[in-house]
């Protein structure tokens, strides 16, 4: 996304809902598409950055952000068949959400962690009784749901920050199928990136294809412009020739096969502090 496209965007959107975006039909994730509000927030933050990075004082990751983590396991049986997760596969899953944050200057520390063995909340349905029942901690706490599935071809998705209010608290958090862990089985998926993409939108950030090849995109500077999500690894994929740079296929809020990813950029990790204390810290 080019900055020179968010002070027109500003204008806007304030004449205009933004567009949901069509994308591939590989349908990863299912993180709602942002509020004007928050896109609003968004666009105002890149103007912020833009002007810290022109002056030099921009801060690309978090001098030091501890997230306390609350892990509920929802499955369909004791079988492990069934997403039913052992503590040792936990301890896997944060390892990797620690070793992919570690660069952006964030770790998480595993508060707690549930069992609860019901059908219907394992195959996400009755989400607010759910959360309603398991949710811990305030709202700059996550709360990770690792589910036997999630209906739609979905791996995941999770809840972008707001200003928070009493719903806003209990549904918030990242709901993940299980077999996206390291190890699981849901193939090409597996590594547990699936969790480090959705707790991107926990911290703010925008699929790296949204809004396309043409305005504002994911309003986050240095992330090249993207048509559409990609598939695979497709290296020297260029789906915006009219645009600086490849489409960021080995970034985590493309939809790359877990073994492709590899980082967020300095933009992405301003981005993520600025979002993170806006809306979160403190509440």
């Amino acid at each position: 996304m080019q900055i020179n496209f968010v002070k027109s965007f500003l204008f806007a959107l304030a004449a205009s809902s933004v567009s949901a975006l069509a994308v591939d039909t590989e349908f990863r994730c299912g993180a709602p598409e942002p509020s004007a509000e928050l896109m609003e927030a968004s666009a105002i933050m890149a103007i912020a950055e833009a002007e810290a990075a022109a002056n030099g004082t921009l801060a690309t990751r978090q001098s030091a952000l501890t997230i306390d983590t609350y892990v509920h396991v929802v499955a369909t049986s004791t079988s492990a068949s069934a997403g039913y997760l052992s503590d040792a596969t936990i301890q896997s899953q944060l390892r990797v959400m620690n070793e992919d944050y570690a660069p952006s200057g964030i770790q998480f520390v595993l508060k707690g962690t549930d069992r609860t063995v019901n059908s219907q909340w394992a195959s996400d349905s009755g989400e607010t009784a759910m959360k309603t029942a398991l949710r811990k901690g305030t709202y700059k706490d996550l709360n990770l749901y690792f589910l036997s599935s999630i209906p739609g071809g979905i791996l995941g998705y999770c809840y972008f920050p707001t200003s928070a209010t009493t719903s806003n608290i209990r549904l918030d958090g990242c709901t993940i199928a299980s077999g996206t862990v390291p190890g699981g089985n849901i193939s090409r998926f597996n590594l547990g990136k699936t969790a480090v993409h959705e707790i991107g939108h926990w911290f703010g950030l925008y699929h790296t294809f949204q809004g396309g090849c043409n305005g504002s995109g994911d309003l986050v500077d240095d992330t090249p412009a993207q048509a559409s999500a990609s598939s695979g690894c497709p290296v020297g994929r260029d789906s915006c020739p009219n645009q600086p740079g490849l489409d960021p296929i080995h970034n985590y809020m493309d939809y790359s096969d877990d073994s492709c990813y590899e980082e967020f950029t300095p933009g992405q990790n301003a981005r993520m502090s600025s979002m993170f204390s806006q809306y979160r810290a403190g509440k």
